[in-house]
């Protein structure tokens, strides 16, 4: 299964609850991850994060779906289209 270039939205409801367990996560997943972009909105104590990705469907499903495990995470995702 060939990887394709994707991204990753994350929103983090409760920064102070979830956002370890998210870096963790990321960090697992580091072999797929080509950039990332995160933003602290200090105001409303949440996070965004936006994941680069070169990933198998397989892969990124593993990753997502982890994610939306957790609590206070939301998570969406998406795959160029196949060639």
């Amino acid at each position: 299964m060939a990887s394709r270039l994707g991204f990753v939205g994350i929103i983090i409801e409760d920064r102070k609850k979830s956002a370890v367990s998210v870096n963790a996560l990321i960090g697992e997943y580091g072999d797929i991850i080509l950039a990332r972009l995160g933003l602290p909105y200090k105001e409303k104590e949440c996070s965004v994060i936006t994941l680069i990705v070169d990933a198998t469907t397989d892969k990124l499903g593993a990753l997502t779906g982890r994610l939306g495990k957790l609590s206070g995470v939301s998570v969406k995702s998406a795959l160029s289209k196949e060639k």
